[in-house]
């Protein structure tokens, strides 16, 4: 079965009988409609009615499956499905995680159904809603994560994830020259970033469950109320810092460069939130340097997205257009660290 086959007509025949097995009774798909969004995965809307068995009556899900090509960070199906299921185990703010199907019989690829909570999530939206209380919503984003980064490793169901084996800033700084070594790009500006990243690693070696994509455009707010948490596969151990400065990155502030926190409010009103849940008094000199990381990652990611559409892997528009905003992202990695420079040296 073709990995780029999904269709309205195939999730009404070859869903219903999986799920009736999986669920018991007898289950309908009455809509399906795919989401816009999410150029790593491929989302749908499904609508379902249930007579009898776990789906009894009519329920509001998404179905979250691999898209025809991935990026080298994002995991796969089944273990996001675990992720979710451990953020939701512990009250994280996030869809429920109904079910995952690994048999390729099926849809032709892995798998999951959630819940579908309502809500906006676009970020260029989001933050030019003037009725949205951003300064809210920033300290309620940092509580969240707080309660996500209480997972430490061991931890049960999370045995996939790998820990690193150098201090968290100097194991993203190797990962993200492999990522271009491995792309064959030649990225001057980016080369001269890592070394930067590398030279002033912080050597804090403190690990948490981080969210790996924790920003604007990843939760849902629904009458200015965060309803979900989105998108973990990108999940893994790492310093909490590298959550807090990829939310605050200005990469992620949608042109709102003035709110610093995810261009909805002032970063004050993040950590604000984060210490009243963690009872943490972060070290915010620090957070600056994850910021350059933050741009430095988003710009080799946006390499690798462009390369899906360059290498007919996938092509898409929305990766064409992704890979060219390299160049800009790498004057953005350079001109924070000419203001970090007086800082650190």
């Amino acid at each position: 079965m073709s990995a780029t086959a999904l269709s309205t007509a195939m999730l009404a025949e070859a869903l219903p009988p999986w799920l009736a097995a999986a669920c018991g009774g007898d289950v309908r798909v009455e809509s399906a409609r795919p989401l816009s969004g999410g150029a790593v995965q491929e989302n749908w809307a499904l609508d379902v009615k249930g007579e009898g068995g776990a789906l009894h009556g009519e329920h509001a899900l998404v179905l979250r499956t691999d898209a025809p090509a991935t990026v080298a960070a994002s995991m796969g199906r089944a273990e996001e499905f675990a992720i979710l299921q451990a953020a939701h185990n512990v009250g994280i703010t996030v869809p429920e995680p109904l079910l995952l199907c690994e048999d390729d019989a099926v849809l032709g690829r892995s798998f999951y159904l959630m819940r579908r909570v309502p809500g906006v999530a676009a970020g260029h939206r989001l933050v030019r809603d003037d009725a949205l209380d951003g300064e809210a919503l920033a300290e309620r984003l940092g509580e969240e994560l707080a309660r996500l980064h209480f997972i430490r490793p061991p931890f049960p169901g999370l045995d996939f994830l790998d820990e690193p084996d150098l201090a968290p800033a100097l194991f993203r700084v190797n990962t993200y020259r492999t990522w271009l070594d491995e792309m064959g790009a030649v990225r001057p500006a980016l080369e001269w970033a890592l070394r930067w990243l590398e030279r002033f690693a912080p050597e804090d070696e403190t690990l948490v469950l981080c969210h790996g994509d924790y920003r604007t455009g990843n939760y849902m707010v629904e009458g200015g109320a965060l309803t979900g948490i989105l998108d973990w596969e990108f999940a893994g151990w790492s310093h909490p810092h590298e959550d807090l400065g990829w939310f605050c990155a200005r990469c992620w502030r949608f042109g709102r460069d003035e709110r610093e926190a995810g261009g909805i409010a002032s970063r004050e009103a993040l950590f604000r939130g984060y210490e009243a849940a963690s009872g943490v008094s972060l070290e915010r000199e620090q957070i600056p340097y994850w910021e350059v990381m933050a741009t430095v990652r988003w710009a080799v990611i946006a390499l690798q997205q462009g390369y899906r559409h360059l290498s007919g892997e996938q092509r898409s528009l929305e990766l064409a257009l992704t890979g060219r905003m390299v160049p800009e992202l790498e004057m953005d990695a350079l001109d924070q660290v000419e203001r970090l420079l007086g800082v650190v040296r």
